[in-house]
């Protein structure tokens, strides 16, 4: 079995994520932002504002400054993204929807509770939401809202009609066809919304579709246990592991060993293995590169944990703390804010990781975050003193 260094594999999983490219110089356009679709597939959503909506960072980390009008334009207008629970709730490239059908079919045994349980308790209810979608839509769930708009702190205290409209989301009866500025959902029916030539497409079977999907990850992973391809789209155990059997079988993926890993990985043939890397970017919490947590603290000895749900006195970090990616290692983590009525970018702390290169990291750490700042419109930087490499931020500054 071929043998592969653990700085190798940490190569090429960042070469396969995209991070070995140059970022692109003058008009970044559309075509910037599809290259990285194309690698990645998968860019998952959250709600959390307090720096910038999650699935905009991804972009930004791997080419730099570029408008985000264009991705909201590849989801709302031009179909070429498509909005649905992939890893977490993501938007994937419209070209896997064949590969989702069988999640939609199999609802009933991939949904929650309270979805699966209203579809069989009022089957007739469902029925005439889904027949109002088809009258009225697009439509947010606060049409259906018995008692008025939503409280604050009740994000996930579903009225019966959100609950109606989230079993017909997964079951692809309707599909998202934008989020608002509140970034609620809005549903249309999916033959209103998904490009007839996809759905159209031949159908998959259940094992097809899961074998492209592992296929997908691997190529986005570059190298991975069979544990990390299946959590990119959270597939369960046992056909993942089939998936992956067939797939070496058929010489699509070749299974290696990597020092220091525990389980055996899985290769993507196509992958590029570069001697160095000049990385260098701020990541989300929720990129694609480090949502496996485990296979983070693998791959770079990074011991990473979001800590919004922590409360504040209990925090090490911080409340959204990003993880500073130089060359090929993560150097440091810095916990922001985006001050929009201020018009500054906060660093409400920042902590280097042992062993780094101190005033080489704060440097490059520095005009990162005052590209960043550019990029969200924020006039400033400001650095406050938390952290043991806060000092060194400011001085560089």
């Amino acid at each position: 079995m071929e043998r592969v260094t653990a700085g190798g594999a940490r190569r090429i999983a960042l070469a396969a994520q995209g991070f070995a490219d140059r970022r692109p110089t003058g008009r970044v356009d559309i075509r910037s932002v599809r290259r990285v679709m194309d690698r990645v597939s998968v860019l998952q959503i959250d709600s959390v504002n307090v720096l910038s909506r999650s699935h905009y960072l991804p972009v930004f980390s791997r080419i730099g400054p570029y408008d985000r009008h264009v991705l909201d334009t590849m989801f709302a207008e031009r179909r070429e993204l498509f909005e649905f629970w992939a890893h977490e709730a993501s938007y994937v490239d419209t070209r896997l929807f064949p590969a989702m059908r069988w999640r939609m079919q199999d609802a009933h045994n991939q949904a929650w509770g309270s979805m699966v349980a209203l579809q069989k308790e009022r089957p007739g209810f469902i029925d005439a939401v889904l027949q109002q979608v088809r009258d009225q839509g697009p439509l947010t769930a606060a049409v259906l809202r018995p008692d008025g708009p939503r409280q604050p702190g009740t994000m996930w205290n579903w009225h019966e009609g959100k609950v109606a409209l989230e079993w017909l989301f997964f079951t692809g009866a309707i599909s998202a066809v934008r989020r608002t500025q509140a970034f609620e959902r809005v549903y249309d029916l999916t033959e209103r919304v998904i490009p007839p030539t996809i759905r159209g497409a031949a159908a998959m079977t259940k094992n097809e579709a899961i074998r492209l999907l592992i296929r997908t990850a691997a190529r986005a992973h570059g190298i991975a246990t069979e544990r990390d391809l299946r959590d990119y789209f959270r597939l369960r155990p046992l056909p993942s592991k089939l998936a992956v059997s067939e797939l070496v079988e058929a010489a699509e993926l070749i299974e290696v060993a990597v020092d220091g890993w525990t389980e055996p990985a899985y290769l993507d043939p196509g992958t590029a293995t570069p001697r160095r890397m000049s990385a260098r970017g701020l990541l989300s919490p929720f990129d694609s590169l480090i949502w496996t947590r485990p296979r983070t603290e693998r791959i770079f000895g990074f011991n990473y944990r979001l800590e919004i749900y922590t409360p504040a006195a209990a925090r090490r970090y911080g409340y959204y703390v990003l993880p500073f990616l130089l060359g090929d290692r993560l150097v440091a983590r810095v916990d922001l804010k985006a001050d929009r009525k201020a018009g500054v970018l906060r660093v409400l702390s920042a902590h280097g990781e042992p062993r780094i290169e101190v005033g080489l990291v704060s440097q490059q750490l520095v005009a990162e975050l005052l590209t960043m700042a550019g990029w969200m419109g924020l006039a400033g930087l400001e650095i406050a003193e938390r952290g043991d490499l806060a000092a060194e931020l400011r001085r560089a500054l």
